[in-house]
């Protein structure tokens, strides 16, 4: 996996190659850049005009499947935003196992916590591209924060956005400990269905791209249970599996039993 992050701190307005990536300093942003960036959680009460005054602020790399955007221990200060493609963080441990953390995708942010606790240390998880062509944007701690201090309002509503980003995180670990495995897995395929699925004639097609091992270390278990869980599921007329795609057939069934 190549480090595309490597490099970002040349302070150049033309494109330079990094990696794999070819990092871009947005001089002029478009409409639906704007548009994005203002259906972003973090952005979503900021108007046109401060926007306008943040885009300029932003730089833009694309990356393939397999890049690294930014590595676990990492001690830059950027804040990211996925502008199309899917990326997945996760974490080494000690004996270098590699834990599947979360899956991000577009219009999504990525290594915020960086950017608001500069002091707090190095980055704790890796963020790898998951899709030929993602496209990332990224803006330095130091002009975010130039740009807040212009509108304070907005570190208010940002901060909103960090608590409801703790309460996911404090109900996570609430359903490691209270919920289990098939739950758990229910609560997974529906969160993916959400943001990843599509209509099709037989019900929900939901393409993750995700080995097994992958899929069970989301869930919070061993592959083995997932997947004897995942075949009840099928067993049951709830899903159908289709390689890397699970298709929903009952998704009313699924959120029952995330809820037992």
């Amino acid at each position: 996996m190549d480090h595309v992050a490597q490099g970002l701190n040349d302070e150049t307005p033309e494109a330079t190659s990094v990696g794999h990536g070819t990092v871009e300093h947005i001089t002029e942003p478009s409409d639906e850049l704007e548009s994005l960036v203002l259906r972003t959680a973090l952005f979503r009460r900021v108007n046109s005009n401060q926007a306008r005054k943040l885009l300029p602020l932003m730089h833009r790399v694309v990356v393939d499947k397999g890049d690294v955007i930014f590595h676990e221990g990492d001690t830059d200060h950027r804040m990211y935003l996925i502008e199309e493609g899917r990326v997945k963080l996760t974490r080494a441990s000690h004996d270098d196992r590699i834990q599947l953390l979360s899956i991000q995708a577009r219009g999504e942010l990525l290594g915020e916590i960086p950017v608001f606790d500069p002091e707090g240390g190095p980055r704790t998880a890796t963020a790898v591209a998951m899709v030929n062509g993602t496209s990332v944007l990224w803006v330095e701690h130091d002009d975010l924060f130039a740009w807040l201090d212009e509108y304070p309002r907005v570190a208010v509503d940002m901060l909103q956005v960090l608590a409801n980003r703790m309460r996911s995180n404090n109900e996570r670990i609430a359903d490691l400990v209270f919920t289990d495995v098939p739950g758990r897995l229910a609560k997974t395929l529906l969160d993916l269905a959400s943001r990843f699925g599509r209509p099709v004639e037989a019900g929900l097609e939901v393409p993750h791209d995700l080995t097994q091992e992958e899929m069970a270390q989301l869930v919070g278990s061993s592959r083995e249970t997932v997947n004897k869980a995942l075949t009840d599921f099928t067993n049951r007329g709830w899903i159908a599996r289709q390689g890397r795609t699970i298709i929903i057939y009952q998704p009313g069934a699924l959120i029952r039993r995330s809820k037992r």
